[in-house]
């Protein structure tokens, strides 16, 4: 039996690999479970899933927790997610924490030589070479749990990477795809994904198209693909995950129902394949498949993600930092919707390239940027605080 730590359990990814366990309790155990805020919900996958250690963010909530769970290991703050992502109890680690945060939780374990189930696609957009390297000198496996890259993994799968033509990343387009992107746009409008059930943070991303713009970055350094080959295609069904073109001109296609079960699923039990209750699809109710090119001056930040790349480690890190900040104050009404864009662009033109040797220098670099970006948005609104129409 595989013994899981799931870091962000109660977030999307979280709930949905504790549906795959909760199907496969015969394979899987969760013995770590780790969450931010949500208490409530913390308590309630104790409750059924019995683990062996919990992480909560803020100390009055775990003081909950120990009083209440007697016989388990309870850790909080800083200190404490640096000792839980450090144990050794436990065979798969699925990052699935919200941004940057998770980068050094997933840093820790693959020093630890852990297996990782990887939804976290900022841990490599901020981490980059220093990751794909550590883990290839820790021993330490990746596998991909995002839709589109464990797609790709799925069409590679006996295949010469030296023979690939294209990486054809497909993408939903958001909720704006057809819509006239400017600064009436509301969080409500933002927040409604036409085809993914996702949390806020990532839902946003796929509305200025940045979550596909770090999935690019991402698959550069999964696949070991220079970024040219790697073109995104906007498929507005979410039906074909992703598909690989190959230098004979044969296209390999990854099409399934839209359920996050599945990848993870694939990453839990790899290179197995689990049954599962989701849907099956019926190509014959499908009937057809549309793709189109997405618009890469009304996506700004798909276009700034492709420029990064060119640019350096340390513009990666500014594009993930800035646009951390930026989409917070958007969901808390305190900047426009086409603020994330220009103050991406923003900050990318008043940076300089930085020498990035270590994660220390990574979280430092995204620590000075998280700071450039509050001073231009103090710059832009002033104390003043900015909401959006409702």
């Amino acid at each position: 039996m595989k013994k899981v730590a799931i870091f962000g359990s109660t977030g999307s990814i979280g709930t949905n690999t504790l549906n795959v366990i909760r199907e496969n309790r015969d394979l899987f155990t969760a013995v770590t479970l780790v969450a931010g805020k949500n208490v409530e919900k913390l308590i309630e996958q104790i409750d059924e899933f019995k683990p062996q250690n919990v992480y909560i963010r803020d100390k009055a909530n775990a003081d909950i927790l120990r009083e209440k769970y007697r016989g388990i290991n309870v850790f909080y703050g800083d200190g404490g997610m640096d000792v839980v992502s450090n144990l050794d109890d436990f065979d798969i680690g699925v990052s699935a924490l919200v941004g940057v945060a998770g980068l050094k939780p997933t840093y820790n374990m693959i020093k630890k030589g852990k297996i990782i189930a990887l939804a976290n696609k900022e841990v490599l957009v901020a981490g980059g070479k220093l990751i794909i390297d550590l883990a290839a000198s820790f021993g330490s496996t990746l596998l991909t749990v995002d839709s589109e890259h464990s797609a790709i993994m799925q069409c590679l799968n006996g295949e010469d990477h030296d023979k690939i033509d294209k990486i054809l990343l497909t993408a939903s387009g958001g909720p704006f795809f057809d819509r006239k992107i400017d600064e009436k746009i509301t969080v409500e409008e933002a927040l409604l994904h036409p085809t993914w059930s996702m949390g806020k943070k990532i839902t946003i991303d796929s509305a200025t198209m940045m979550n596909k713009g770090f999935e690019v970055i991402e698959a550069k350094w999964l696949f070991n693909v220079d970024p040219s080959k790697i073109k995104v295609v906007v498929h507005r069904g979410s039906l074909v995950h992703s598909m690989v073109q190959f230098v004979d001109g044969t296209i390999m296609a990854s099409i399934g129902p839209k359920s996050m079960q599945i990848p993870i699923a694939y990453a839990l039990n790899y290179p197995n394949r689990l049954p599962n209750s989701v849907e099956k699809l019926d190509l014959f109710k499908i009937k057809t498949l549309t793709f189109e090119e997405p618009d890469m001056n009304k996506f700004k930040c798909l276009r700034l993600a492709y420029e990064t790349i060119n640019a350096g480690h340390s513009y990666q890190i500014a594009l993930n930092a800035a646009n951390e900040v930026l989409v917070d104050s958007f969901l808390n009404r305190k900047v426009k919707f086409t603020d994330i864009p220009n103050g991406i662009e923003y900050i990318l033109n008043i940076i300089d390239r930085q020498e990035i040797r270590n994660i220390e220098d990574v979280l430092n670099f995204d620590k000075e940027i998280r700071e450039k970006t509050y001073a231009f948005l103090e710059e832009l609104y002033g104390n003043a605080q900015h909401t959006t129409s409702i």
